[in-house]
């Protein structure tokens, strides 16, 4: 975009939302880098009002756009195709309603998810979205980026407790799905389709959600295994009891290592850890809790735990935050790092962790495991210098995957990648059904390719 250009547009959106709010120098601008590649415009408007009118002009100059938040997850996805401008929307922030009685609120797009929690917490209720870098993210950016929570084995993910959302279509018009009451039967839930679509199909300007009540208590039990059998052996057989943990967790001794050493302040319940550790957490009365701690230890026993610790609310709690934070950390565990998010049924679980285990031993290359409600597998590949050679042996592996996925019931994303790498590695791991489905939703919401041109699914 030539400067005259850039200058004549920027104008037009400086008389929507006011000239302080309007930036093309490049210091700002390079804020909002994606891998890479700077916006010429960063626009930030106030309400959705502003933010549908940003957009229709933006569609009239044929201008790319990529909304943000916080922009804590910008690095997920392939590189854009073209980003004209940012459209930030932290601005447009605040509780629109929220009737604890009705365990519902309304929460605009810019609202972070740790100020949310407060206002939620005076009422004694929470919201699941326990998703990555929680303390900074927005209520939109955690929606447009999908990515889980370690609450999500009982409370699901967002599309089980999102009831309703409000967006600007890819033509500037302002729409909504949903409601802001829980049994809302009438018309599609488009709001689901947003989940996790990167911001490629509408611009989020409200969500709504079905809230819950805080827990009395919260405690965990953490369970050490010296084989990956005795481990998966005992998610088996916790699976099939009657108990029903909101956290089930199983790391490698690698991700204790990397992330609950000396410093975590969850640090003295791994010091017995061995190969694999299986975390459980449940809530209730303390007597549905000293329930758990009863059967949790008499599982672990049948499954030849080498130790087995019950955790107290407290101690639960910072597991939790490191648990939450998992990708996150694992994207920041060293200059090169990739992580890999699969999802597969739980009988192919082994069979995937043999794979990455023979890919560590060959490469000398260690992997951090994370599997998450016995289906969800986070992989973090932190090569030592990023070289040509290194670049190979990553191919190689997702070569690998790429057959098991053919064999099996198994589907993959590149989740966070160096951005000299993502050219050579497959981001997105999709099927050519799920690609056709994926650019029609995208040409009924965004039909002219406004929005986050080249970022999602295919390229799209």
């Amino acid at each position: 975009m030539s400067l005259v250009l850039t200058e004549a547009i920027a104008s037009r959106f400086e008389n929507v939302v006011g000239s302080s709010y309007v930036r093309t120098g490049p210091a700002e601008l390079a804020g909002y880098e994606i891998d890479g590649v700077p916006p010429a415009i960063l626009v930030r408007p106030a309400s959705a009002e502003e933010a549908a009118a940003v957009v229709q002009i933006a569609v009239e100059e044929k201008c790319s756009v990529i909304p943000c938040g916080a922009r804590t997850s910008l690095a997920i996805g392939l590189m854009p195709a073209r980003y004209d401008v940012a459209l930030d929307m932290t601005r447009v922030e605040g509780i629109v309603h929220y009737d604890p009685g009705d365990l519902t609120i309304s929460v605009n797009a810019g609202t972070r998810l740790a100020a949310l929690s407060k206002v939620l917490a005076d009422k004694k209720q929470f919201l699941p979205l326990e998703v990555p870098f929680f303390e900074e993210a927005t209520v939109g950016g955690a929606i447009a980026s999908g990515l889980d929570s370690p609450l999500r084995h009982f409370y699901g993910t967002a599309r089980d407790f999102v009831i309703g959302a409000e967006f600007v279509d890819g033509t500037g018009a302002l729409a909504k799905s949903g409601g802001r009451v829980v049994k809302n039967v009438t018309g599609y839930d488009f709001h689901k389709l947003m989940i996790g679509s990167l911001g490629s199909l509408t611009v989020i300007t409200r969500v709504n959600f079905r809230t819950f009540p805080l827990p009395t208590s919260r405690r965990g039990f953490v369970a050490s295994f010296v084989q990956e059998d005795g481990a998966f052996e005992f998610v088996r057989d916790l699976v099939a009891s009657p108990l029903t943990p909101v956290v089930l967790e199983v790391i490698s001794r690698e991700f204790v290592d990397s992330f609950l050493g000396e410093k975590s302040s969850a640090a003295s319940l791994f010091r017995d850890a061995q190969a694999w550790t299986v975390c459980v957490g449940f809530e209730g009365s303390n007597e549905v809790c000293e329930r758990y701690e009863r059967d949790l230890t008499q599982l672990s026993r049948t499954a030849s735990a080498q130790s087995a610790t019950v955790v107290n609310d407290l101690e639960f709690a910072a597991l939790l935050n490191v648990l939450r934070e998992a990708p996150a950390l694992m994207k920041d565990r060293a200059a090169h790092s990739l992580v890999l998010r699969f999802v597969s049924v739980p009988g192919n679980l082994r069979e995937l962790l043999r794979v990455l285990n023979s890919f560590a031993s060959s490469s000398q290359i260690s992997c951090v495991v994370l599997v998450r409600s016995a289906s969800i597998v986070y992989v973090a590949v932190s090569p030592g210098d990023g070289e040509e050679t290194t670049l190979r042996q990553i191919a190689s592996l997702c070569k690998s995957i790429e057959t098991l996925r053919k064999q099996m019931d198994l589907s993959g994303v590149l989740l966070f990648c160096p951005r000299q790498w993502k050219a050579e590695l497959s981001v997105w791991n999709q099927t050519a059904d799920a690609l056709d489905i994926a650019r029609r939703v995208k040409n009924s919401f965004d039909p002219g390719g406004t929005f986050a041109s080249g970022r999602f699914l295919g390229g799209i």
